[in-house]
């Protein structure tokens, strides 16, 4: 599984806005068939910064992903409501563990 977690800095006056700015994207990347999750949080210490996490079953299908109209539109558009770069880490992992430190017993 290919794991993915960025940070996006919105601009501040676009940030109460960026679910609906992202929502096409977040849509069609969702329903591509190798996607197992693409979802945003917004940050708690800085409301400006959005958190993505997404994940894809495998190399080919992260592949198809950048290779997607989707995400050719969303390099196009969306840096403009961006006030910088987003910072990502990418990283190749097994799948989910638990984390037994909170197991709910």
């Amino acid at each position: 599984m290919i794991y993915i977690s960025a940070k996006f800095p919105v601009k501040p006056e676009h940030a109460d806005a960026w679910p609906e700015i992202a929502k096409d994207f977040t849509e069609a990347t969702n329903a591509e068939d190798g996607c197992l999750f693409f979802e945003w949080s917004r940050s708690l210490a800085d409301p400006s910064t959005y958190v993505l996490l997404e994940a894809f079953r495998d190399d080919e299908a992260g592949g198809e992903h950048v290779k997607s109209e989707h995400f050719k539109k969303a390099t196009e558009e969306l840096p403009a409501y961006l006030s910088r770069t987003p910072d990502i880490i990418n990283v190749k992992v097994d799948g989910w563990s638990e984390l037994g430190e909170l197991a709910v017993r």
